[in-house]
């Protein structure tokens, strides 16, 4: 699936991108491009005010908040929308 990006998900890694983390965001992010369900992500379904959204681990206190959208001809993407600590985007 192709990554999309919000720029509310660009600040957010500009902001956590640190050195140590990039091979563990990386990995995740390759992983989420070729199944988003995969069971080292642990993705599941968020409620409330994220209703609509998935989460997946992206590291130990890492997350990624995502949606998965269809395009005109049913084509399935992925639009990345915060990434953080579960303090910062839950």
């Amino acid at each position: 699936m192709i990554l999309l990006q919000t720029p509310g998900f660009i600040r957010s890694a500009k902001a956590i991108l640190k050195p140590q983390m990039s091979d563990d965001i990386r990995m995740t992010l390759v992983t989420l491009s070729e199944n988003p369900f995969d069971y080292k992500l642990k993705t599941h379904k968020l409620k409330g005010k994220l209703i609509g959204s998935y989460s997946c681990s992206a590291g130990y206190d890492l997350r990624i908040i995502f949606q998965i959208i269809s395009d005109q001809n049913n084509q399935e993407s992925i639009l990345l929308e915060a990434i953080g600590t579960h303090d910062e985007v839950y």
